[in-house]
C-alpha cells in the first residue's frame, strides 16, 4: 500500500514538473520586439500578458479585442503591448502636419490681407489721382485768359422785346466776337458765365463795357458795377 502511494506521489510530482515546465516554456515562447511581440506556437493572450507583466484586459484593449472575449491567435502574428508609442508618434506627426498647415494657412491669410491692402491702396491712389485730375480739369474749364476790368451794366432782353434769353452778354464785337464765352466776376464776388450774343447800345460804344442779360427781378439794385473778365473760349 505504501509502495502504491509512493508511486502515485512520484507520478504526481513528475506531472506537476511537466506542467510547470510547459507553463514556463509557454510564457517564454513569445518573442518580444520593442512594443510588440511575435506569437509563437503555444502562446495565448494570458501567457503573453504574464510574460510582459501586464493584465489580459489591457493587452486585449491594446489590440482592439473584446475584453474577456475569446482571443484566438496564430503563430507569427504580431501583438501590440499596452503603452506602445506607434499611435502617439503618428498623432505627433499629425499634430506637426496640422501645425504646419495652420502656419501655412496663416501665411496665406497674411499674404491675401497684404495683397488686398496693396490693391486697396492702389485703388485709393488711383481714385485720389482721378479726383485730383477731375478737380484740375474743372478748375481749368472755369479759368480763362484774363481780359482785365470792365464796367458792367445789366438789362432784361424780354423787356426790350428780345427772345435771346438770359445766357448772353452784349459786348463790343471788335473786342469779343459773338460766341465768345466769358467768366465775369463781379466786384461783390458773384461769378457769372455768359456767351457774347449781342452788341448792345452802351457796349457797342465802349470797348470796356459789358451789358449782362438778367431778369429784371434779379438785377442788382446798384445797377452798374465793375468786374474782372476772363475768356473761356
Amino acid at each position: 500500500m505504501k509502495k502504491v502511494l509512493s508511486i502515485a506521489l512520484v507520478s504526481a510530482m513528475a506531472l506537476t514538473g511537466i506542467l510547470a515546465s510547459s507553463t514556463t516554456s509557454t510564457v517564454q515562447a513569445a518573442v518580444t520586439n520593442g512594443s510588440t511581440v511575435t506569437v509563437e506556437k503555444g502562446d495565448t493572450y494570458k501567457s503573453i500578458a504574464a510574460a510582459n507583466g501586464i493584465s489580459i484586459s489591457a493587452l486585449e484593449q491594446a489590440n482592439g479585442r473584446e475584453v474577456g472575449g475569446f482571443d484566438l491567435i496564430y503563430p507569427g502574428e504580431t501583438i501590440t503591448l499596452p503603452g506602445a508609442t506607434t499611435t502617439d508618434t503618428t498623432n505627433t506627426t499629425d499634430t506637426t502636419t496640422d501645425t504646419a498647415a495652420t502656419t501655412q494657412a496663416a501665411t496665406d491669410t497674411t499674404s491675401d490681407a497684404t495683397a488686398t491692402t496693396a490693391t486697396d491702396s492702389t485703388q485709393q491712389a488711383t481714385t485720389d489721382t482721378t479726383s485730383q485730375d477731375s478737380t484740375t480739369q474743372s478748375t481749368s474749364t472755369t479759368t480763362g485768359t484774363s481780359q482785365g476790368t470792365f464796367k458792367i451794366s445789366f438789362y432784361d432782353p424780354s423787356v426790350l422785346g428780345s427772345d435771346m434769353g438770359y445766357g448772353g452778354v452784349a459786348a463790343n464785337l471788335s473786342v469779343f466776337p459773338k460766341g465768345t464765352q466769358l467768366k465775369i466776376t463781379l466786384a461783390d464776388g458773384t461769378v457769372l458765365y455768359r456767351t457774347v450774343n449781342d452788341t448792345g447800345t452802351f457796349a457797342n460804344s465802349n470797348s470796356q463795357q459789358l451789358d449782362v442779360a438778367m431778369p429784371s427781378s434779379s438785377i442788382p439794385s446798384y445797377g452798374v458795377t465793375t468786374a474782372s473778365v476772363e475768356v473761356l473760349s
